[in-house]
């Protein structure tokens, strides 16, 4: 029996009817609905050579003409706005930005938008701008690119739910290429109130909290990769998985999961790809970059090694096949596909144990790494897995989210230019050398180039990891982090059983998921390095900017785990590789209560899977929807995914017909293969379709008129441009926080306790005990921890703690 969802608790982010902030379609307004646009024909003279209550706007280096013409679609005046030449910006007739002319909006309302139009350019677009009670106006966003049109012809878009402060609105059309554009009869009407609340089809648990489930089947291999590929199952890329044996037997190995039949079919795996990097080429083959050429040396004096190998591997025939070299090794590189399809890398260490200073670039057109002089240097070092994710302009911006002991020198975030090949530090990243192991991810949708990290700690000195979360709006014009709110505690494991997280505990080790509903899923972590495993798991809505605990994965996700988003809207977490050397094989999933609020809306109909930029596509529902989106797939590991991304797709609506309005910027949505999910006005999604963006051929990020607004152009911070050519940066060999001096290469003893272990032999040894590491064989002559003080080459024996 179904019953009526209640409200959440007082720490819900929202009420069930507003859970959407994306683009709300419900019943038609009826006919009669007011038109909140004065002068919306442009009949009535303003007092200038402006119609009363429109403007003149833009910005950039253009030649352009505003004539009021009397080719009109009704009555006896229309605007034309015409671009003879550009090299930069854009042109629009304006509603006046006053509180005589802007229409009134509500908080949390939406709005249809419609216009009758001619154009001989495809470079146009709905744009919008709103009016904050505190900040003044200021952009909002692009709703429609309007096709071509000899004749007179009717254009509609939906807003999304107008942001909190907001008090007006004024739109119109964006000429940003050469030609004209010719409107008339503007209409804005309010929609309708939302659907009501949804019932609960679950227990109240699930409805307020989600479900995890542990998997009955186990994950055969000891992956730490995760690739959703685009025909829905999933790559699991293990290597030797950090087991030292197994490298020395040539023992590599990958699986697919297929989550319909939950099954895993083990694949060939040509070299030791654990701690590799990859990505979704725009074909969906999975790019593999570098591994582990070696392990750490017994005594501790060589690190790991990272190879120059790479490979693709093929979802269709599920083979790896050999590309050519990098330049350099990259164990634990970076991986971000470019608004032209191209890969960029960085980071890692190379062959020598050295980091890398080499940036590799993936050529599409070419289908191979392109040589080091054919690529922009700065000879930097961005450390291991640094988290550099594409602004829609087509720079990089470097999070501060790395793996393994303090960040970079200087802020620990920025922005970096490959064209003009400078770096500028962001500033504002909280405690810059304690994220390590944070994640962060481009928050929904893509279009308002918002970055939140969150988490973090410092496998060097050890400390409790941290709660801290920080945003980043990379549109502004001199964007800097500024503190969001502390991520949820939950309980902690140190050895003796949960007890609940006090003071400042966080977690490093952290995942998070994008998921359908425009909400961003966080979950897993540790308290420690590759120890006392912290569960909790909470959603944040980047709306409120607040987090709402859910339920928690029973099972310990630490070093090297991952969560990713299935196309079915659950989320999968896989992984758990503690100082000890095990390994967790458990296979946890995660249904969000998105789940439990009744029936899921459904595509019934695609008419195309191939996608082109700027294009309009049309879908079919079997019932209203509230937006549309499309979801990158994961490519994630050691709390890393920079390519994931949330797509909004605006909406015109003919019934069960929806036309979704694709973005003409690549580096908005780089090509590839995406997910397209419906979302309901509950916050339902419907199970995802795969489409291909790509093309046309001649689109690419560089040249594209992608309309991209004046925004983070001049960072005030430190800027640097390439620096001397070298070879590589130093690097410890004990980079990974661990002691060689003891067990194999795949335990990890902490060079650092935790602050609360005392600094005895009786402390260590009972810590190491209770976190389960048993028999510590000394590897050479040195006792560094002092764990072996009757030197029988047995660390923690029983004549070591008789010592004391």
């Amino acid at each position: 029996m179904r019953t009526p969802l209640r409200p959440r608790r007082a720490t819900a982010l929202a009420a069930v009817g507003a859970l959407t902030t994306g683009l709300l379609l419900t019943a038609p307004q009826p006919a009669a609905a007011a038109n909140l646009v004065k002068n919306p024909g442009f009949e009535t003279a303003g007092a200038g050579d402006m119609p009363y209550c429109w403007s003149k706007s833009g910005w950039g280096d253009n030649d352009f003409t505003f004539t009021v013409t009397d080719d009109a679609h009704t009555g006896g005046k229309a605007m034309k706005v015409e671009l003879t030449r550009r090299v930069d910006g854009d042109r629009k007739a304006l509603i006046t930005e006053s509180a005589e002319c802007a229409p009134v909006v509500t908080p949390g309302k939406q709005y249809d938008l419609s216009l009758w139009y001619k154009s001989t350019t495809p470079d146009t677009s709905v744009t919008l701008f709103r009016h904050d009670a505190g900040a003044g106006w200021q952009y909002w966003t692009d709703l429609k690119t309007l096709d071509m049109a000899a004749a007179w012809t009717e254009a509609g878009v939906r807003t999304p739910e107008v942001p909190a402060g907001t008090d007006r609105i004024a739109w119109g059309v964006s000429v940003y290429g050469t030609g004209s554009v010719t409107t008339d009869d503007y209409t804005m009407e309010q929609v309708a109130e939302p659907v009501p609340d949804p019932e609960c089809t679950g227990t109240a648990a699930e409805c307020a909290d989600g479900k995890w489930e542990v998997l009955p089947t186990r994950n055969p291999v000891r992956s730490m990769h995760s690739v959703v590929l685009h025909n829905g199952k999933v790559l699991l890329i293990a290597g030797s998985g950090n087991d030292p044996e197994l490298f020395e037997a040539g023992t590599f190995t990958s699986a697919v999961y297929d989550p319909e039949n939950g099954t895993y079919q083990t694949i060939p795996t040509p070299d030791d790809m654990f701690c590799a990097g990859h990505v979704q080429l725009k074909d969906g083959r999975v790019l593999v970059m570098s591994g582990n050429k070696g392990y750490p040396s017994a005594d501790g004096t060589i690190g790991y090694q990272g190879y120059k190998d790479s490979y693709i591997f093929d979802p269709e025939t599920e083979t790896y096949s050999r590309t050519n070299d990098m330049n350099d090794g990259h164990w634990y590189p970076s991986a971000t596909i470019l608004g032209n399809g191209d890969v960029i890398s960085f980071g890692g260490l190379r062959e020598d144990s050295t980091g890398s200073v080499t940036a590799e670039l993936w050529s599409d057109a070419e289908q191979q790494w392109l040589p080091t002089w054919k690529v922009n240097q700065t000879w930097s070092y961005w450390g291991l897995y640094p988290s550099m994710i594409l602004m829609q302009d087509g720079r990089l911006f470097y999070s501060g989210s790395h793996v393994f002991g303090n960040n970079i020198p200087g802020t620990g975030a920025a922005i970096y230019d490959y064209e003009a090949n400078t770096i500028t530090q962001v500033p504002g990243l909280q405690n810059k050398d304690e994220r390590d192991q944070s994640a962060s991810v481009l928050l929904p949708p893509a279009q308002d180039q918002k970055v939140l990290t969150l988490g973090g700690g410092n496998i060097d000195t050890n400390p409790d990891a941290n709660r801290l979360t920080d945003i980043i709006d990379l549109k502004d014009p001199d964007p800097g982090y500024v503190a969001g709110p502390p991520i949820p505690q939950g309980t902690v494991d140190l050895g003796d059983g949960r007890v609940p997280q006090t003071g400042d505990q966080g977690k490093m080790y952290v995942s998070a998921v994008l998921l359908p509903d425009g909400k961003v899923l966080e979950t897993g972590g540790a308290l420690h390095n590759r120890a006392d495993p912290v569960y909790e798991t909470s959603v944040f809505d980047p709306a409120s900017e607040t987090f709402d605990p859910v339920a928690a994965d029973p099972e310990a996700r630490g070093y090297h785990s991952s969560a990713f988003l299935l196309p079915d809207g659950r989320v999968m977490a896989t992984g758990d590789n503690p100082g000890d050397g095990s390994w967790n094989h458990d296979v946890s999933i995660y249904s969000p209560p998105y789940l439990f609020r009744g029936e899921r809306p459904e595509i019934t109909s695609l008419i195309d899977t191939e996608w082109t930029y700027g294009d309009t596509q049309r879908i079919t529902v079997d019932r209203p929807i509230a937006k549309a989106e499309l979801i990158r797939p994961a490519a994630v590991t050691h709390s890393s995914d920079p390519n994931q991304r949330f797509v909004d797709l605006p909406l015109s609506v003919d019934g069960s017909n929806v036309d979704l309005n694709v973005t003409s910027n690549p580096n908005l949505a780089p090509p590839g293969w995406y997910m397209l999910f419906v979302v309901d006005a509950n916050g339902v999604p419907s199970v995802a379709k795969w489409v291909h963006l790509q093309g046309p051929q001649a689109l690419t990020a560089k040249d594209a008129s992608a309309h991209v607004h004046d925004f983070a152009q001049a960072p005030e911070g430190k800027v640097t441009g390439p620096g001397n050519k070298r070879t590589s940066h130093p690097v410890s060999p004990r980079i990974s926080g661990c002691d060689r001096h003891y067990g194999s290469a795949n335990v990890c003893v902490p060079t650092v306790f935790p602050d609360e272990v005392k600094p005895a032999t009786t402390a260590r040894c009972t810590w190491l005990k209770d976190h389960d590491y048993g028999r510590l064989k000394v590897n050479g002559k040195d006792d560094p921890l002092r764990l072996d003080r009757n030197r029988d080459g047995i660390a923690c024996g029983k004549g070591d703690l008789a010592r004391r």
